[in-house]
């Protein structure tokens, strides 16, 4: 069983959250501008990678918050969790 810590709860088994997609998607500025191919590949087109990856997760079954995950795709491995809007403690540790 894969435990995913919440950064308000604490670990708690995988069953009490839902995926969320690929993090730090940003929406286009200006939507109207642009061209169908452009709004596709926001809107469909993903990361896929190998390795480490960074996720949004909801913890559905719990406190119902939005939170970031930098997971391995292939170990399942979690390295980092931390609330939406913060800063990643890799990119705190590195100076971003």
């Amino acid at each position: 069983m894969l435990l995913i810590p919440c950064p308000w709860c604490g670990a708690r088994a995988e069953k009490e959250f839902k995926p969320g997609g690929e993090a730090g998607i940003v929406r286009p500025l200006d939507p109207d501008a642009l061209d169908d191919a452009a709004w596709a590949d926001y809107l469909f087109n993903r990361a896929n990678p190998k390795g480490w990856h960074r996720e949004r997760w909801i913890h559905a079954l719990g406190c119902r918050r939005w939170f970031n995950v930098e997971r391995h795709t292939a170990t399942h491995e979690i390295r980092a969790t931390w609330p939406m809007g913060e800063t990643s403690p890799d990119d705190v540790e590195r100076g971003k």
